[in-house]
């Protein structure tokens, strides 16, 4: 008898609206849910009318249960992975279940959907071309600040994102102030849901505001690169900075270095640069 297949099957990560037809027509097929929490799955089970036993499978019990979800694919039955929100296996138990499944020639497929650090992004304002994905800071001080060290690189290239439980957003922030200096950033909190905010600004200013008033709910954050702006922009002609790179791109410069060194040079934002290398 073949192996079932395990199912990724993103769920809704506020809105149940946003729930795939795909991804209901599953959760009614298969024969085992492993959800994070079933009391959170079974809400959205019950509000779509779906009978499918769930059972849990969760960061404290996964590699216990690990053994259980792969007798039941071993029988030939389909399992559907699901977290509490969002796609399975970002930041939420799933990634070992899954490596299980390919070492053993188990059938792996997803049901895409929704995902927090995509709609984020979307709504930031930042160039989306390229992104960092960081899930969870560490929570311990020293710890964090050497994760922030460690990501000050990416940074400085492109939009880093990660997510933040509203008790530790302070920490996190102030020592991102700390450690990168001033920067922009998207806060993101109740993504989808009726009280969804992003606030847009800059990180000192994000920090101020939160001082005042206490976080609430699950944070999406994006920052983007530190604003480092010793010459205007108004200083510099966009003429004057394509003759900059044609010189550079003529004497065999790739966009990224000639990009790193304009950008340094005359103190402009690498997405700006870039963007008018672009027009070359």
């Amino acid at each position: 008898m073949p192996p079932g297949t395990l199912y990724v099957v993103s769920t809704p990560i506020g809105n149940l609206e946003d729930i795939t037809l795909r991804a209901l027509r599953l959760l009614r097929e298969v024969a085992l849910i492993a959800a994070e929490d079933t009391r959170h799955t079974r809400h959205l089970l019950n509000h779509f009318q779906i009978p499918t036993p769930a059972i849990a499978y969760h960061e404290h019990n996964k590699l216990t249960r690990l053994d259980s979800v792969l007798e039941k694919l071993n029988e030939g039955k389909d399992v559907a992975l699901v977290s509490d929100a969002g796609t399975p296996c970002l930041s939420d138990p799933g990634w070992e279940l899954v490596c299980a499944c390919l070492e053993r020639n188990i059938p792996v497929d997803a049901a895409p959907g929704v995902a927090a650090p995509l709609v984020s992004l979307v709504l930031s304002g930042f160039s989306p071309r390229e992104f960092t994905y960081a899930g969870f800071p560490p929570r311990q001080k020293r710890e964090l600040r050497e994760w922030l060290v460690h990501f000050k690189p990416e940074l400085q290239q492109r939009p880093l994102i990660c997510f933040e439980a509203p008790h530790r957003l302070l920490a996190l922030l102030e020592t991102a102030l700390e450690v990168w200096g001033e920067c922009s950033v998207a806060a993101c909190r109740e993504l989808t849901k009726l009280h969804q905010e992003v606030r847009r600004e800059k990180l000192s200013l994000t920090i101020a505001h939160f001082r005042e008033t206490a976080p609430r709910g699950e944070f999406t954050l994006v920052f983007a690169e530190p604003e480092i702006a010793p010459i205007p922009i108004q200083a510099i002609s966009e003429e004057e900075i394509l003759e900059k790179l044609r010189s550079l791109k003529a004497t065999g410069f790739r966009a990224k270095a000639a990009v790193e060194q304009i950008s340094q040079e005359l103190g402009l934002s690498h997405r700006k640069v870039y963007d008018l290398w672009l027009k070359l």
